[in-house]
């Protein structure tokens, strides 16, 4: 869920770039700006989180912001700031029916409760290399609750831009959100856990 600031930055060193960077006396940090081809979701099984009625489904977020800035020298120091919207999330699956659009108003409403807690949010403390790219550790909050997570990601840096992609996932109740249940006799039930993906696009800033 953000959701929420999480996983992006570490993406920035993934890169081949760095030795070649530091011989070429590049600055000691370059920022990155999310950009509005980045995407955010949430996806669940038919037991997940908002999963109404017993349906599976995913949950994007229609807006997204944040920054990476990348150390070249030093990737250890680099960090990642994302926020997102919690009224930005949208149900998607099954296809747009009025009743879908009762478990997005629901899920702003009831689970989430966006009018005292606007944002979904990340930070970063810090970023591990990995086999496979890199692991950031950092603290996401949620519903008002601010958690400490992980998450594992992949990245290519160009010229101009960046791309990370990954994915972490997390308890309803460690954010004080209650697994839902409903249905007759309450025979639909949420499940506690639930699944956070995303893939984002930076796109490089002028001067420090």
């Amino acid at each position: 869920m953000n959701v929420v600031r999480c996983a992006l930055l570490a993406g920035a060193t993934w890169l081949g770039p760095t030795a070649a960077w530091a011989q070429a006396g590049e600055p000691d940090s370059v920022v990155y700006v999310l950009s509005a081809a980045s995407q955010f979701e949430v996806k669940t099984g038919k037991a997940g989180l908002f999963g109404f009625a017993g349906h599976a489904h995913v949950i994007r977020a229609r807006g997204v912001t944040g920054r990476i800035v990348y150390h070249p020298n030093a990737p250890a120091e680099s960090r990642v700031e994302i926020v997102v919207p919690a009224d930005s999330l949208e149900v998607l699956t099954p296809p747009d029916t009025a009743e879908i659009r009762k478990v997005t108003k629901a899920m702003r409403t009831e689970v989430l409760h966006v009018d005292e807690h606007p944002v979904i949010s990340f930070a970063s403390d810090s970023v591990t290399r990995t086999a496979d790219g890199f692991q950031i550790q950092g603290r996401l909050t949620l519903a008002g609750q601010t958690r400490d997570v992980s998450c594992d990601i992949r990245a290519e840096v160009g010229a101009d831009t960046l791309r990370a992609t990954g994915g972490f996932s997390v308890k309803q109740t460690d954010y004080g959100i209650r697994p839902f249940r409903g249905g007759p006799a309450g025979t639909v039930r949420v499940a506690d856990r639930v699944t956070f993906s995303f893939d984002v696009v930076g796109v490089r800033t002028p001067g420090p």
